[in-house]
């Protein structure tokens, strides 16, 4: 059975839906900040605060919702949580005050939340080992593509339509999965855990999250989010400060990386389902990727080339996610799925979070032309923790009880 057939294909559609509409919605808001300014009679730092609130939020209840999710199942958490993330998409339209805006952002945000460890949970029950890798994929690409819609799709409707019918028929959107979802409930399968624990070693699914390999992997996925949120924020500046490069030329030499990232993701996702040399392959993809930004860094060269440097390191980073993931479902012990990528993924939005400060801070010291080297040097130090990380669950070998 390949993955196009079914049920892998409906649990892959499913899933993968609801991970672009997540996406989709956490950018399709900034497009309105200017209409609602001027609705709301507020600031921008106040408008910002709408986005921080759920991205907060998200962030910090993946946790959390996790280990609910262990011990009740996921699904009732990704219909409940699906259902008030989109809902409170739609009651956006008929706010009238900012502080209505927050509210609904914030319980947009807990919506938000159960994504990630439901749809690990899901996929790692309900797909075959040997597809493992296309079906993490396939996730990781959807949630990519719901980043790139939403602003364009966005800001047209909202052309047409105005900005409360565009929030509307946005939010609504989700509710049809919902329906399906519930429909074809019975082939999403969720893992059970096995209640053992390792002679002697007395761990529990509490204190799973502060063992030395989820900690390492965690810092991975960290620095891995500081390093990619570090081009994203600054490479434009950085191209034209340091290589005089135009502000269109740059912006496409950033397209580039973000569409090489996108589709690097699915090549990845085919090649861990036919090696098991995960941290192998992740290493030299991630050493490689790193070389070719030091290359942009330390070498002015045509538009073109760089664009074509750029789109092959942004390929590289974006392989290399899918074997990161995998390594991390192996080293999750049956019935944890939940708790581990949720404490685990939330160092991306923290990452994300975190980069703009250190990068920022070389611009304001005058040292432009070494974003791209600190770049480089965050990714070469994030294969310590994977390595790390990798070789300590093989010897530990954890399976732990339910909490």
């Amino acid at each position: 059975m390949t993955l196009l057939q079914s049920p892998s294909v409906r649990v892959n559609a499913l899933i993968g839906t609801g991970h672009f509409l997540s996406h989709f919605y956490q950018l399709c808001l900034p497009p309105m900040f200017l209409v609602w300014q001027s609705s709301f009679g507020v600031s921008f730092t106040e408008l910002g605060l709408s986005i921080a609130l759920m991205s907060c939020a998200a962030g910090l209840l993946q946790t959390p919702v996790g280990f609910l999710v262990d011990r009740y199942g996921a699904r009732p958490f990704l219909i409940c949580g699906t259902l008030l993330m989109t809902l409170s998409i739609s009651a956006l339209a008929f706010a009238t005050a900012y502080w209505q805006v927050l509210f609904l952002c914030l319980l947009s945000g807990i919506g938000n939340s159960v994504i990630h460890p439901t749809d690990y949970a899901i996929l790692s029950a309900s797909v075959q080992r040997n597809q493992m890798g296309r079906s993490f994929a396939l996730h990781t690409f959807s949630g990519n593509l719901g980043s790139v819609f939403a602003p364009p799709v966005t800001a047209a409707l909202t052309f047409l339509l105005g900005w409360r019918s565009t929030l509307l028929v946005l939010g609504l959107l989700g509710v049809p999965l919902v329906l399906v979802i519930v429909w074809q409930s019975a082939i999403l399968r969720e893992q059970t855990c096995r209640h053992e624990t390792l002679r002697g070693s007395g761990v529990r699914g509490s204190t799973l999250l502060m063992t030395k390999p989820m900690l390492l992997f965690f810092g991975f996925f960290l620095l891995t989010a500081i390093a990619t949120g570090g081009i994203q924020s600054w490479l434009i500046p950085v191209l034209h400060d340091v290589h005089g490069l135009g502000i269109e030329a740059a912006s496409l030499a950033l397209t580039g990386f973000l569409a090489g990232a996108t589709s690097g993701v699915l090549v990845g996702g085919w090649v861990a389902d036919r090696s098991d040399r995960h941290l192998a392959f992740t290493a030299i993809l991630t050493i490689v990727a790193a070389a070719l930004v030091l290359l942009v860094s330390f070498q002015t060269m045509s538009e073109v080339t760089t664009l074509l440097v750029l789109f092959a390191a942004g390929v590289l980073i974006g392989a290399s996610r899918t074997p990161r993931d995998v390594m991390l479902k192996d080293a999750s012990p049956p019935g944890q799925i939940g708790k581990v990528f949720g404490f685990v993924s939330a160092g991306l939005p923290l990452g994300g979070a975190l980069a703009p400060v250190p990068f920022g801070y070389l611009f304001d010291q005058g040292r432009p032309d070494l974003v791209l080297v600190l770049v480089a040097c965050v990714l070469l130090i994030s294969l310590l923790c994977v390595g790390t990380a990798r070789a300590s669950s093989e010897r530990n070998a954890l399976v732990v009880p339910a909490e």
